[in-house]
């Protein structure tokens, strides 16, 4: 019998591309807070922001086998949502994949962070996380996952997006010159995170790129590969040493075929039907 799974921010930048890596495989259901004119009409998508309307409602209607949660808003409110996930997966014995954060290692900074380190973060962002992830840790290990994401890019990506409109206008554009970062794409996220279900993977995960890379010199090449004119780089300085914002992975290694490495996000950062518009 096929697994239900139910994603939580399916219409989101990442649990879109779950959504699409999913579709095919399981009985995928989600949640949309923002776009209504794209999913009203959807039967497997379910209007839920996280600030006003009733998650139990709809784990009451879709029955999950596997609650994935890319949940963005209110945190109070988000906090609220996951112990209600949590008191479902342990009722029902199903399973919560949690997209977690390189942030709650930012505190840190002298290395780059692996699985079994205890976070530490400054930010009120990463301190969030790391109280989800606290929360998901009392059900059993085999009934969740913590999966850690670093920057996320690709070509339809947020961040790159904004780098295109920066050369496009040229714009003002931030780079941390002391800033060493891993990557990942959503579509590798979502190969992984559909390895990990098919796998029954357990624990943390840290799904980023097999290297690390210095923020400036990332975005400069992605910018040179998109266009030949470049946007008004600023540098920002947050320290006067380098300083890491990167997860590894390490323990959780998942198999070569579902890595990736810096060169490769930049490839898929810069396709070259996306070039082509640019420099026209």
């Amino acid at each position: 019998m096929t697994d239900k799974i139910l994603i939580l921010g399916a219409s989101g930048f990442i649990g879109n591309s779950l959504y699409k890596e999913l579709l095919s495989y399981f009985d995928v259901y989600g949640t949309y807070s923002i776009q209504a004119e794209l999913f009203s009409d959807n039967q497997v998508f379910y209007k839920y922001r996280v600030e006003d309307d009733a998650l139990d409602l709809i784990l009451n209607k879709v029955q999950p086998d596997i609650i994935i949660s890319c949940l963005r808003g209110d945190f109070a409110a988000q906090y609220k949502a996951h112990e209600l996930l949590v008191e479902y997966c342990m009722a029902t014995n199903s399973r919560l994949l949690f997209i977690s954060t390189v942030n709650v290692f930012d505190g840190n900074g002298t290395f780059p962070s692996y699985e079994n380190e205890t976070p530490f973060s400054q930010s009120n962002y990463g301190r969030f996380k790391i109280s989800i992830e606290k929360l998901l840790q009392t059900l059993p290990e085999e009934n969740y996952a913590i999966l850690r994401l670093p920057m996320v890019l690709g070509v339809n990506s947020p961040k790159v997006f904004q780098l295109k409109q920066a050369i496009k206008n040229q714009a003002a554009f931030e780079i941390f010159p002391n800033l060493i970062i891993s990557v990942t794409t959503a579509d590798k996220t979502a190969q992984q995170i559909h390895y990990i279900i098919n796998k029954k993977g357990k624990g943390i995960y840290h799904l980023a790129s097999k290297d690390v890379v210095h923020h400036d010199d990332l975005f400069k090449e992605i910018s040179n590969k998109l266009s030949d004119k470049t946007p008004i780089f600023k540098s920002v300085y947050s320290s006067n040493e380098d300083r890491y914002l990167a997860i590894l992975p390490k323990k959780n290694k998942l198999p070569k075929t579902y890595r990736i490495t810096v060169a490769e996000v930049i490839e898929d950062s810069t396709l070259k039907e996306e070039i082509i518009t640019l420099k026209n």
